[in-house]
């Protein structure tokens, strides 16, 4: 992890997303006041589920993944974390620590806010918290989905939705498959690394993808579709 200040080549003076373009100007310098701009190396923490939350993370740039992890040193999955999302929001109005773990992926930028601005901007400027409120309903809904899957889906059903979800970054993240071991494929799927290896390989002679190396390619989008449906 490593600060970045004003005269670095990659500090970035303005936040450019959607969310911070319905603030005041006075709303604006209190948040500019209160931020501190991070790179994050890829395999870095940007939080640590447990540990003590005093500022939200606001994402400018690079790709990471949410988790939970449980006290047998089991993981799972929650999601991919963009360029544009918050991290660490239910800290501002809940408990003062992290419900989740989120590793970088790739180099990550990121904005650390001090939640006492956060807590402010959003209580003064309703356009602003409603986006805060679409955000969080979002991603509630598809925490059902997830949940449903690992519910009440076989693990073919589970590996063939995980793998139709991280395809969906793959315009943007070429490269998706192969920043991902086989162990994150699995705990995204809520099943053993050893049971994912051999479902990818009976999906490989199936036909319904190539493995290659590390990356996935060639995905049958329509029979994999078909088996999430059937679970």
């Amino acid at each position: 992890m490593k600060t970045i200040i004003e005269t670095d080549h990659d500090f970035v003076c303005d936040i450019q997303s959607p969310c911070f373009q319905t603030l005041s100007n006075e709303e604006v310098e209190l948040v500019r006041g209160s931020k501190t701009q991070v790179l994050f190396r890829k395999g870095d923490n940007l939080t640590k589920q447990g540990t003590f939350a005093s500022y939200v993370l606001f994402v400018i740039k690079g790709l990471a993944k949410q988790y939970i992890e449980s006290d047998n040193n089991k993981s799972y999955n929650l999601r991919m974390v963009q360029p544009g999302e918050f991290l660490g929001l239910s800290s501002v109005f809940g408990k003062n620590v992290f419900s989740y773990s989120v590793s970088a992926l790739t180099d990550c930028q990121v904005f650390l806010v001090e939640k006492a601005a956060i807590a402010q901007v959003i209580s003064q400027n309703g356009t602003f918290g409603l986006g805060i409120i679409r955000r969080y309903c979002e991603q509630n809904s598809d925490l059902y989905t997830t949940l449903n899957t690992v519910l009440y889906k076989q693990m073919n059903g589970r590996m063939a939705d995980t793998l139709l979800y991280l395809n969906g970054f793959r315009t943007e993240n070429p490269e998706i498959f192969q920043l991902l071991s086989r162990k994150d494929v699995a705990d995204f799927a809520g099943i053993s690394t050893e049971s994912t290896v051999k479902i990818l390989k009976s999906f490989e002679k199936d036909g319904l993808l190539v493995l290659a190396d590390k990356d996935i390619v060639n995905l049958d989008i329509p029979r994999l579709s078909e088996i999430s449906k059937r679970g």
